[in-house]
C-alpha cells in the first residue's frame, strides 16, 4: 500500500465581477478495493454552498452554488488516498473471452449497449484503415494481444500534446494531425474497441509520475475495457501501458466530454477576457 497526495488548484480570473452559475466538480477519487480516500479538503472562493451527490455512474460530484458575484473563482482540492494496487494485475479471462472475437453474457447486453455504441460512427472507416495489417478481426486472435497492440500503436505512432481547449478531438482528427492529448488518445482507443464490439469507457483522474517536475503534472485520462473474468481493465494510450498502481480514477463515463474536473457557466460583460490557470501535484507520501 502507498499513500498518495493529490493537490489540484483551478483559478479563473475575470476582468470584472461576474455572476457564477452552479458548477459541477469531479475531483474526489473513486473508492473501491484498490483505493481508499484517507482525507479530503475542498476550499472554494467566493462564498458558496456545496452539495454532494453520486451520479448514475457512482461518481462523487460536488455541486457548488455561489452566493455572490466575483472577479475571481478559486477551487482548491487536496486529497490523500491509500492505493493498494502496486502493480498492473495479470489478466484472468474466462475461457470464452481468451480469444477475439467473443460475445458478452446475454444477461449483460442491456447494460453494456451504451459502452459499445460508437460516439463518432463516421470515423470507423478511418480507424479500420489505420489498423489494417495490425490484426484481422475475422480471425480468431488472442484478446489481450490485440488490446495491448492497439494501445502501444497509439502511444508509439502519435505525438502527445497537452491541449487547454475543452472537449476532445474526434478520432479522425487525432489521426490526421498525428497529435493529441491524453483524453484524445483515450477517445481513440475507446472508439476502436467499440467498433469491434468491445465495451469500453472513459476514465478521468490522476497519475503519479515522480519523474515529472513538480507543478508540471496535470489531470490524466485513459480507457477501460470490460473483459469477462477480469472486469473493467485500464489501458493508458498515452504511455502504451496497462493501468497500474500509479493511476487514480476520479470519474467514469461512456462519453469522454461528460466528466471534466470543473464545469460551469457565468454571466458577465460580452467578450471580457478570462484567465485560467490549473496546477496539479501528485506525490507519494513516504511511510
Amino acid at each position: 500500500m502507498r499513500r498518495i497526495k493529490i493537490q489540484h488548484l483551478t483559478r479563473y480570473q475575470y476582468a470584472e465581477p461576474v455572476t457564477l452559475f452552479p458548477h459541477s466538480l469531479h475531483l474526489r477519487p473513486r473508492e473501491g478495493h484498490d483505493v481508499r480516500v484517507q482525507s479530503s479538503k475542498l476550499e472554494i472562493e467566493p462564498e458558496h454552498q456545496i452539495r454532494w451527490k453520486r451520479d448514475v455512474y457512482s461518481n462523487s460530484v460536488a455541486i457548488v452554488t455561489f452566493l455572490q458575484a466575483a472577479a475571481e473563482l478559486v477551487i482548491s482540492s487536496e486529497v490523500i488516498v491509500e492505493h493498494y494496487e502496486e502493480l498492473a494485475l495479470e489478466f484472468s479471462l474466462e475461457d470464452s473471452a481468451q480469444h477475439f472475437p467473443f460475445q458478452y453474457d446475454p444477461s449483460e447486453q442491456i447494460d453494456l449497449a451504451p459502452y459499445q455504441s460508437a460516439i463518432y460512427p463516421q470515423d470507423q472507416p478511418v480507424l479500420s484503415e489505420w489498423l489494417a495489417g495490425v490484426f484481422d478481426p475475422a480471425i480468431d486472435t488472442d484478446t489481450i494481444t490485440i488490446l495491448t497492440t492497439i494501445n502501444r500503436k497509439i502511444a508509439n505512432e502519435l505525438q502527445y500534446q497537452m491541449r487547454e481547449e475543452p472537449g476532445v478531438q474526434s478520432p479522425a482528427q487525432t489521426l490526421s494531425t498525428g497529435t493529441g492529448s491524453c483524453r484524445d488518445f483515450a477517445t481513440l482507443f475507446i472508439e476502436i474497441c467499440r467498433g469491434y464490439g468491445l465495451a469500453s469507457r472513459f476514465i478521468s483522474g490522476y497519475i503519479l509520475n515522480e519523474s515529472i517536475m513538480p507543478g508540471h503534472t496535470s489531470t490524466h485520462a485513459w480507457a477501460e475495457v470490460l473483459l469477462p473474468g477480469s472486469g473493467w481493465r485500464g489501458f493508458d494510450s498515452t504511455s502504451g501501458l496497462v493501468v497500474s498502481g500509479e493511476h487514480i480514477a476520479v470519474a467514469v463515463h461512456r462519453h469522454p466530454e461528460a466528466i471534466p474536473p470543473v464545469a460551469g457557466t457565468y454571466v458577465g460583460a460580452v467578450n471580457q477576457p478570462v484567465e485560467l490557470s490549473v496546477e496539479v501535484r501528485v506525490s507519494h507520501i513516504p511511510d
